[in-house]
């Protein structure tokens, strides 16, 4: 246990990054009061792709492990709140950003991150499911806590073919929503269809509509992982009192959009922060997806080797991922 292999990622004298598979010795993640944990499993998320490529509006200070999610045993937990062997998962908080992450052969957090894996659960179902679901999870319940039910119509969900969105799908459908997809790749139609979407929007028909305060009431509610102004289009379709779960930046930042829709229709934006949520709150959804919503995600789940991982962080930051990548660490 003195060393272990990781996605290593550095900067290189040229100023670019590279990330690569390094054995590195333990002290570089051991911390004497945090928990050690043997990973069994990662998955791979847009933040990951961000960290791998030294960004620093994620990760600050490099050589740097990137990895928001794992899932694993205990190996020693100093608070005695876990015990050894103990299947265990952690999402969000600081791992991956700058405490080093999950793309690795142990990881070293805070008792406070760690969840106890549900029993209902596999370690390969919890990374299929990993921050993606977790958070398409909170976007949902805050949509049903304002009030939405199946029979007001139709849910949107943009950014299609990515992780949280596919997922998303998979459980509105599973709940009896009519779901229409947004999506820039019309060529992954077929995929689409057959996870469940009843309707799937062109992105770029759904802004060539020539700009207006409101556009007709669409949408009984939404999911939004791309921002920008494809969530402003989505907010000046819903119908009255609706509202959009906001969870991702995936197109921009910005929001240029006026007041009307909240206003004149009641439009509401319920903010998804899966990160750093409170671990109460991701324990209630991790049971949900443990239990009344547990379904097969296999149809948008691939499972690669660590060896494959830059390749397909890489994908996943040029815009070419399609759904989930879970890493096995362990053989």
């Amino acid at each position: 246990m003195e060393q272990f292999k990781a996605l290593w990622t550095r900067q290189i004298p040229d100023g670019t990054f590279e990330t690569n598979i390094e054995v590195l010795p333990m002290d570089t993640i051991y911390v004497e009061d945090r928990v050690l944990i043997q990973v069994e499993y990662s998955s791979l998320n847009y933040k990951d792709a961000l960290s791998s490529s030294g960004h620093t509006g994620i990760t600050k200070n490099f050589p740097h492990i990137p990895g928001i999610d794992a899932v694993g045993k205990i190996v020693h937990d100093p608070s005695a709140r876990f015990q050894k062997g103990q299947d265990v998962l952690v999402t969000g908080f600081d791992l991956g950003m700058n405490t080093h992450g999950g793309l690795a052969e142990y990881i070293s957090v805070p008792v406070n991150w760690i969840i106890a894996l549900p029993e209902e659960m596999t370690s390969l179902k919890a990374m299929q499911w990993g921050t993606a679901g977790l958070t398409a999870g909170m976007a949902i319940e805050a949509l049903w806590h304002h009030g939405l039910r199946p029979n007001q119509g139709e849910v949107v969900v943009s950014g299609a073919t990515g992780g949280v969105a596919m997922i998303s799908i998979l459980l509105l459908k599973h709940l009896g929503f009519q779901v229409a997809a947004i999506t820039g790749k019309m060529n992954q139609l077929d995929i689409l269809k057959r996870i469940g979407a009843d309707r799937i929007i062109s992105r770029e028909d759904l802004l060539s509509e020539k700009p207006r305060a409101l556009y007709s009431m669409q949408f009984a509610g939404a999911i939004d992982v791309v921002g920008g102004d494809v969530l402003v289009k989505i907010i000046k379709s819903l119908q009255l009192g609706a509202a959009v779960s906001a969870c991702g930046m995936a197109g921009s930042v910005d929001l240029p959009l006026q007041i009307y829709p909240f206003i004149l229709r009641g439009a509401s934006i319920l903010g998804i922060y899966s990160a750093d949520s409170p671990l109460n709150k991701k324990h209630e959804i991790w049971q949900k997806l443990a239990k009344e919503w547990n379904i097969s995600l296999d149809a948008i789940s691939r499972t690669i080797s660590l060896r494959d991982a830059p390749f397909m962080l890489n994908q996943l930051k040029e815009g070419n991922h399609m759904g989930r990548s879970v890493v096995q660490i362990k053989s």
